[in-house]
């Protein structure tokens, strides 16, 4: 690669091979197979400059490359009818992946020796390189960068710090990463990247990479049995912009899916942050706090801490007439809950909120098959607690 360029996928190719395979008369990336939307090329600079200061150290002559301009696809349009012959498209894949198993390979190595401004700028690459591609993931963690991005999780330096993590976190969607990112002892340092670090996009990258690592059962558990792990997600809930809350409230979800955390994540005080966020419309995840509190109910502590609030029962009953459908169903989940097993002043509450009953019939008659079903036994666990209190009057 001379001459590295970005194309409208966000993949890098060398300008030369990416121009005949545009004037051999495809629109589509060949690694990905995406059309591209525009066919310009957009020099890859950050790459580039770590090229040349590789050659510069490794005294390799620097080929210029030709020089581009506007006219570049004018010329490639009057040029089309030297190319007889489309190129091999199976050919150009397996370039593609060379040249990227070639620059992950090339950016690892500049984590490992480089100052820290080249750390910084390998790290970005990386972190680009990641988010297309599950090939593009394999490739990188088989060049060995896993270890080195762990390594920058306790940089002092803001954007290395935010890279490091950023990568890990694009790296990690891809499976087998999972274990590996775990296996290099990960967790305390993204814990503290959550906790603690440089800047809030690199505290809200590491609460999403906590969630997708979480996806694994054994990191479930592996995550909570850490003592920081769930309190930082539940301070990134009360400080983080609304993409971290809801980055904090999915990685809650998935952690307290494992019966253990639940209770530790009652005791971080998740619950009361959690109703306050269902009445927060700019936060936007009244969906996401409202799976979290069905969750928890599933433990003694958390049906406890939920049935002290006396706001949440107002807020599930408009919920059910204006919620989106999953939010119905958690808000039928979390008041069948709070009704069941001694919760007869909830079930009066109900009884005495004119919106509730006709709520509840709608959502029996027209709700999903979940939501009807709930809608039906809330209604039936009424009617037994009305039919109860009519006795005990007379």
């Amino acid at each position: 690669m001379k001459d590295p360029v970005i194309v409208a996928s966000g993949h890098t190719y060398d300008r030369n091979s990416i121009a005949q395979w545009i004037n051999s008369g495809h629109q589509t990336c060949p690694k990905s197979g995406q059309k591209l939307i525009h066919m310009a090329l957009i020099p890859n600079y950050a790459l580039k400059s770590l090229m040349q200061q590789w050659c510069e150290e490794n005294n390799v002559p620097q080929v210029q490359s030709s020089p581009s301009s506007s006219s570049d696809l004018e010329r490639s349009n009057s040029k089309r009818d030297l190319y007889e012959h489309a190129v091999d498209h199976i050919s150009v894949v397996k370039a593609a992946v060379d040249a990227v198993k070639l620059t992950a390979e090339f950016l690892v190595g500049k984590l490992a020796t480089g100052s820290p401004d080249i750390q910084r700028q390998a790290a970005y690459e990386l972190r680009l390189l990641a988010k297309t591609g599950m090939d593009n993931r394999r490739i990188i963690a088989e060049a060995g960068a896993i270890p080195f991005l762990v390594t920058l999780l306790r940089s002092h330096e803001p954007r290395i710090q935010e890279n490091a993590v950023t990568a890990l976190l694009n790296l990690s969607i891809y499976n087998n990463n999972k274990i590996l990112i775990m296996a290099a002892g990960a967790i305390d340092s993204i814990v503290n990247v959550l906790e603690s670090g440089n800047t809030m996009e690199a505290r809200e990258n590491a609460a999403a990479a906590i969630f997708s690592l979480s996806m694994i059962d054994d990191c479930k558990v592996t995550i909570g049995k850490r003592p920081r792990a769930i309190p930082a997600l539940v301070g990134l809930l009360k400080e983080g912009t609304p993409a971290g809350k809801k980055d904090a409230a999915i990685a809650l979800f998935n952690l307290a899916v494992y019966n253990a955390n639940k209770v530790s994540v009652v005791f971080a005080g998740a619950v009361p942050l959690l109703i306050e966020l269902l009445m927060d419309d700019k936060a936007g995840i009244t969906d996401d706090a409202l799976a979290v509190l069905a969750l928890l109910l599933g433990c003694s502590e958390g049906l406890e801490e939920i049935g002290k609030s006396r706001i949440l029962v107002p807020i599930l009953i408009d919920l059910l007439r204006f919620g989106s459908p999953k939010g119905k169903e958690n808000s039928l989940t979390l008041l069948l809950g709070l009704c069941k097993d001694g919760g007869e002043e909830v079930a009066r509450r109900l009884l005495m909120n004119p919106r509730s009953i006709p709520s509840l019939q709608g959502l029996a008659a027209d709700g999903s098959l979940k939501a009807r079903r709930k809608a039906d036994a809330l209604l039936r666990l009424l009617n037994r607690c009305c039919f109860q209190s009519q006795n005990q009057i007379g």
